[in-house]
């Protein structure tokens, strides 16, 4: 074979190679979000998922075709609540930057607490006790609460207290308003997430934590699935919602990337890969 037409081989089995997985580095890919169907969760007064059929058959044209309808409220299910769900002139769904709703997740466990109580609101003692232990709460990162509540997921009345329209019946874990203000006044977290509901808690009537953390354009995501999955720290999580103009909030699909961050980028090992075989093509031409 001549020696340019070997060259010319070589460099594509490189990037053949760079571009065989969709993640190089093979991370492990955990799904945050729950599927949007007829058990899915919604607050008490709002309007719940539909999805109409419009057609799901062979057509006289002889080929396959499916299309539907769907309507429901912005918040139910795992969703987005943007700043200006709660706060006059603060951020709507699609005025929140990108890049605030992607980056290093930091996952706080308050299961113990939670099962203990099924009214539990996450204290600002709680915050600063988690540090103690896993270090301080990274600026940028996307925290999560844990309260073990996605268990319950999803059977109404466990989920939520009740299977009725009566908020007042509403029992599950949240952060305490104080808990808020503490994150907000002394660190830089990007987002607040929750594996309930609310990022208040069920009995609450003022959503305190919800005005505290819009109030500073700190978006929240609510009835995230499977925060149990995570690590503490070190997975990288991208939460992209339903980009609805002027929305207060919308649903969401959220994904957590574990395990060989830099390779996921796609960046050291395609090209370290690439070097070696550039390498190998001018060995080839020298000789």
């Amino acid at each position: 074979m001549d020696v340019r037409l070997k060259a010319v081989v070589l460099v594509i089995l490189t990037f053949l190679r760079i571009s065989d997985a969709v993640l190089p580095g093979n991370p492990k890919v955990i799904d945050m979000t729950y599927t949007f169907d007829g058990t899915t969760i919604y607050w008490p007064t709002a309007k719940s998922f539909l999805r109409t059929n419009v057609f799901t058959n062979q057509t006289a044209a002889g080929y396959w075709y499916e299309a539907a309808e769907m309507e429901a409220a912005e918040h139910g299910g795992t969703h987005l609540d943007a700043p200006s769900h709660f706060s006059r002139n603060k951020w709507r769904n699609d005025d929140i930057p990108i890049e605030r709703l992607m980056g290093p997740a930091v996952v706080v466990d308050m299961t113990s607490k939670a099962a203990a109580d099924v009214d539990y609101q996450v204290t600002a003692q709680d915050f600063q006790d988690w540090e103690r232990t896993h270090g301080r709460i990274p600026d940028g990162c996307l925290l999560f609460v844990n309260t073990g509540w996605g268990k319950k997921w999803p059977n109404k009345l466990q989920y939520l207290g009740t299977d009725t329209k009566n908020t007042s019946l509403l029992h599950f874990p949240g952060i305490h308003p104080d808990g808020a203000r503490w994150l907000v006044q002394n660190r830089g977290m990007h987002a607040v997430g929750i594996d309930t509901a609310s990022i208040d808690y069920g009995q609450s009537t003022l959503f305190e934590t919800h005005q505290t953390l819009f109030g500073q354009n700190v978006p929240g995501f609510e009835n995230v699935a499977h925060s149990d999955k995570l690590p503490t720290k070190g997975a990288i999580v991208y939460a992209l919602p339903m980009k609805i103009g002027d929305g207060s909030g919308g649903p969401i699909r959220m994904v957590a990337i574990l395990g060989n961050a830099i390779g996921a980028a796609g960046t050291v090992k395609p090209m370290a890969g690439l070097l070696c075989s550039l390498l190998v093509l001018l060995f080839t031409l020298i000789h």
